[in-house]
């Protein structure tokens, strides 16, 4: 009897990126090999008060951490390498990428002590080999941020095409268009699978070049020759930036940096070749008030409104470095990402209030975007005409609407897989399926503490935050068993009858609740228990508020 025989497949898992925007991260594993595509974060919302950073969770990696071969990194955005350093502290693999994207992860690792990484420089158009099962090369493509790539990966089954961030930007800053040409010449030896980000599918046309915002900045300085630019763009813009140097330079003006990731992108890129600076233009944040308005320009970080920035610093008259006035010209380069609107209309506003001028993206063409819009991802389709397509890098409208364009290029529905985190698909000629759910997730970095903020804290942080604290001291004595005091306090719980009364027919109904029990021999947890029900269905029933309630019982 003839055994079958079993075909091997290539396992994608998909660790973040998909059903969300932000902290990218896919792993594709073949046999012995892993090898792990990206390692971004995201940012805290509402939802997770007091966190610092939104990682994924790596338990599947790290469970299989001998067989990982390495990170490949399509870009330096904080959704693609946000994680690395802390994915590093448990498990020290090479880190491959462009010398920008490298250079942004080195200042990471410094931050974070890292000193031991090992970090290995490509180019694009380079291949590296990866273990026995993966060949990964890097092809140019356009984005937002210098030395970003797509990834064409060789594996024992077919061609992986992973796009990384992209747009068709036939007239870029720095003169490397995406290589179209070598990505047709992929598509024609053929590609088994497609993974491509969707984060501008609902867009119709094609994204602006980046070139459309030299043009209005220029329009801007002829505009504004005897008042001070202040613009807030994104730090890892290095072509925005370079933008805006050069037309300092032509202008005759000065350029000082303000913000933490300002000044370190800036000068990281000024060290690698990728930002051109001229030494004798810059001047440092602290020297700006010997400056004439007509001869400086600010780059600043705040284009997301982000509370400690230093636009929204200066825009709230807290920034002793610069003081908005009447003949300021503030710019934000960039559009607010979906969430922050209420963050960078509230900057706006009071950037008015000094009575300067803001010009922000519905006055001006001011900020494009670095993603592909429809017709831009139509022609990767059909460049690469893959036999099967995953979509990336987008909510889960974004995946649908980029799963319905792939079918109408003609792709089989069949073919095309919706993933969500911790899914696992199985890919080969004839296998195209989900398996089984690996362990994934979130963590919460908070401080230097990293998965150990849970569920539970954030819901107390949540419940502080909405409805306050009160807290009641109830004094013991130990050898009588009475009560000697009760005190009762709150912080963050407000209330129009807030006064002694309140407070005193709280403490009355403490006074009868303990009157029924032995309080030198009870269980305390049962006392706080207690306590703490009575004190709140008194609240409740007067106020209709449900503080957080802690009870404190002491011997005196």
């Amino acid at each position: 009897m003839q055994k079958k025989v079993v075909e091997p497949v290539l396992k994608v898992v998909f660790l973040g990126g998909v059903g969300e925007i932000g902290k990218n991260m896919t792993a594709l594993e073949f046999g012995n090999d892993i090898i792990i595509i990206d390692c971004g974060s995201t940012f805290p919302t509402s939802d997770t008060p007091g966190v610092d950073l939104i990682i994924p969770d790596p338990a599947y990696l790290l469970l299989n951490r001998d067989k990982i071969r390495g990170i490949v990194v399509t870009h330096g955005h904080e959704d693609h390498i946000g994680s690395i350093p802390y994915f590093l502290k448990e498990c020290n693999v090479p880190v491959y990428g462009t010398r920008l994207t490298l250079a942004l992860i080195e200042n990471k690792l410094r931050e974070m002590h890292i000193d031991n990484a090992k970090l290995n420089t490509v180019m694009p158009g380079s291949t590296v080999p990866l273990g026995r099962a993966f060949k990964v090369e890097f092809v140019k493509v356009s984005h937002s941020i210098a030395g970003s790539c797509a990834l064409s990966i060789s594996t024992p089954v077919g061609v992986v095409f992973h796009s990384g961030d992209f747009k068709v930007d036939y007239t870029p800053i720095d003169g490397n268009m995406i290589d179209l040409q070598r990505i047709a010449e992929i598509g024609k030896q053929g590609v088994l699978l497609l993974l491509c980000e969707s984060t501008n599918v609902e867009r119709p046309g094609s994204s602006m070049s980046e070139a459309t915002v030299g043009r209005s900045m220029r329009n801007i300085f002829n505009e504004n020759k005897d008042r001070r630019l202040i613009i807030a763009t994104f730090a890892s813009n290095i072509h925005r930036l370079q933008q805006i140097i050069d037309l300092a330079a032509e202008f005759g003006r000065k350029v000082a940096f303000s913000g933490r990731s300002m000044i370190n992108v800036a000068e990281c890129a000024a060290r690698i070749g990728e930002l051109r600076l001229d030494k004798n233009q810059v001047i440092d944040i602290e020297k700006v008030k010997n400056i004439d308005d007509k001869d400086l320009v600010i780059l600043t970080t705040g284009s997301q409104g982000e509370p400690m920035s230093a636009l929204t610093r200066m825009a709230a008259d807290d920034f002793s470095k610069v003081k908005l006035g009447y003949n300021d010209t503030v710019i934000l380069s960039a559009h607010p990402i979906p969430g922050n609107e209420r963050l960078v209309y509230g900057v706006i506003n009071n950037i008015y209030r000094h009575g300067a001028r803001v010009i922000y993206e519905s006055l001006a063409e001011i900020h494009v975007s670095g993603h592909a819009c429809r017709d831009e991802l139509s022609l990767l389709h059909a460049l690469l005409k893959p036999q099967y397509f995953i979509p990336v890098h987008g909510e889960h409208r974004h995946l649908q609407k980029h799963a319905e364009l792939a079918v109408a290029m003609g792709e089989m529905p069949s073919h095309i897989i919706i993933t969500d985190i911790g899914d696992c698909v199985y890919v080969s000629p004839k296998t195209f399926k989900i398996g089984e759910q690996v362990a994934s997730g979130s963590l919460l970095v908070d401080g230097l503490g990293v998965g150990d903020t849970d569920s539970t804290v954030l819901r107390d942080r949540k419940h502080l935050a909405e409805e306050g604290l009160l807290i009641a001291v109830i004094c013991i004595e130990n050898l009588s068993g009475t009560v000697s005091a009760v005190d009762i306090t709150s912080r963050g719980f407000a209330y129009e009858n807030n006064d002694d009364d309140f407070f005193e027919k709280c403490r009355e109904s403490v006074l009868r609740v303990l009157k029924e029990y032995d309080l030198r021999a009870c269980d305390r947890t049962v006392l706080n228990n207690t306590i703490r029900k009575e004190i709140k269905n008194y609240i409740f029933k007067n106020t209709r508020r449900n503080p957080m309630i802690l009870p404190m019982v002491i011997d005196c």
